[in-house]
């Protein structure tokens, strides 16, 4: 059997996290089994679907890299067959007009509220003979088995149970012509040649009746798996309040693409005790045997620490090619800094902008008054004279290296009975307008001798500054 998935997500907003989820764990077991990995846009709700929405979910797939393996379908582009697919069950008494009004309807449910019990529609003009009132426009119902059970073997979940009489007759077309969500999925399903349909446990319910309506076209019914939802660190439905939401969130503060897959993989699913592993990896370990049946929780201290992992291990080029457009205006010798200083700036470095802010200071001067109150407390009323004599001594190096650096100041400080942090924390302060930098020594080195001293001659130029 040909294996084909398919992502459907509604472009009624951005790509949320559980979505990209749900996209990661179809691409891993389409491409596990040779299959086809496909996006469907369930864009029938014209009145909520927006362009600005399918543009943000094609960017977030495309940045994880889960780009389809043909063009993305339009469901609105089917709602022709959808329809034809309805005439056909209505030939055949699978289905049938329903004539019970929206106020009929009301008063029912507000009946069945009364008495404490679920409302299901009961089938008032599944059989009737009577004269169809002309005034009504009629919804189209399917007819669903009412005694006996509605079993599925979920590839997830396990064998799932359901009594038919707990399922109604849902509604396949709206009086208006519409088709409903229900109907669009199945039929765009069989369209498609969808052998697995994984999507999130929150359309369990779904797959009871879609089920039957799979068995009524009659066709082979694909495989359910229904993931466990992604719930907030407190143990609730993942929302708003939980923070970032949208992929482009995740990629607004500076996680990585691979870093992101890679935490949402392990978010319920698992081989073995690995943690950090590559998506070919990914795609050679994926089977659905290992998805588990609860609910996983969001950790975002456990992402930014997997996060700060792909930083560290991530190729040099590639991360210069990410993080120097970040600059915007940048010459080509604070570009030729990051590039000395950029593996001490990875080992400190959790997110990408997280870096930038770190080598911030190989682009631009700090500015005098420094904003970080805790930097600015490590210059004291001496420093600006301090900081000039260091200036003079580094003036006289000859052969400019990092141990020359090191060694000319720590003579210095000797010399003059400081204690090390005396010089070094006004150092460090002056010319990274941090407290987080790499080793003065080898900022210092690659600022470059005339760089380094200009820095540190700007508070003595500037004490009412500082």
């Amino acid at each position: 059997m040909s294996i084909n998935v398919r992502f459907a997500p509604s472009p009624t907003g951005y790509l949320h996290i559980g979505g990209a989820r749900t996209a990661l764990f179809n691409y891993l077991f389409a491409k596990h089994n040779k299959g086809n990995f496909l996006v469907r846009i369930e864009d029938t709700d014209k009145a909520r679907s927006t362009q600005e929405a399918v543009n943000a979910i094609k960017q977030g797939l495309d940045w994880l890299g889960l780009s389809p393996d043909s063009e993305y379908i339009f469901q609105s582009d089917n709602i022709e067959k959808h329809k034809e697919v309805v005439k056909k069950l209505l030939d055949s008494g699978k289905a049938y007009y329903c004539y019970t009004t929206p106020e009929e309807l009301s008063q029912m449910r507000e009946e069945a509220q009364k008495q404490g019990i679920q409302f299901k529609y009961p089938h008032i003009w599944r059989d009737s003979k009577e004269t169809p009132p002309k005034d009504v426009k009629p919804v189209v119902r399917i007819k669903l088995p009412k005694t006996g059970e509605t079993v599925i073997n979920d590839l997830v979940q396990g064998q799932v149970t359901v009594a038919n009489e707990q399922l109604d007759d849902f509604i396949l077309l709206r009086s208006d012509g519409s088709p409903t969500y229900m109907l669009s999925v199945v039929v765009d399903d069989i369209d498609m040649n969808i052998s697995h349909i994984i999507r999130g446990d929150d359309h369990l319910n779904n797959a009871f009746r879609q089920y039957h309506l799979f068995k009524a076209i009659g066709v082979d019914i694909p495989k359910f798996a229904h993931i466990p939802l992604i719930y907030g660190e407190d143990g609730k439905k993942l929302s708003k309040r939980h923070g970032a939401l949208g992929v482009e969130q995740y990629q607004k503060m500076g996680y990585l693409a691979d870093a992101l897959k890679n935490y949402l993989c392990r978010l319920g699913w698992s081989h073995g005790d690995n943690e950090i592993f590559t998506q070919q990896q990914a795609i050679e370990w994926f089977d659905l045997k290992n998805v588990g049946k609860s609910p996983s929780r969001m950790d975002f201290k456990k992402l930014e620490n997997l996060n700060a992992s792909y930083i560290k291990q991530m190729d040099n080029q590639e991360l210069l090619n990410i993080i120097i457009p970040m600059f915007g205006k940048i010459d080509d010798i604070a570009i030729k800094r990051i590039e000395k200083g950029i593996d001490s700036i990875k080992s400190r470095a959790t997110t990408v902008n997280d870096f930038t802010t770190l080598c911030d200071f190989y682009v631009n001067r700090p500015s005098f008054p420094l904003s970080d109150e805790k930097t600015q407390k490590l210059i004291k009323q001496n420093s600006p004279d301090i900081l000039e004599n260091v200036a003079n001594v580094i003036k006289d190096i000859d052969e400019w290296s990092e141990q020359n650096i090191e060694n000319t100041i720590k003579l210095f400080i000797e010399k003059n009975n400081f204690k090390f942090a005396e010089v070094a924390q006004p150092i460090r302060a002056t010319i990274s307008g941090t407290t987080k930098s790499p080793g003065i020594f080898e900022i210092i080195n690659i600022l470059g001798k005339q760089e380094t001293i200009e820095r540190l001659t700007k508070l003595s130029k500037n004490k009412t500054d500082s």
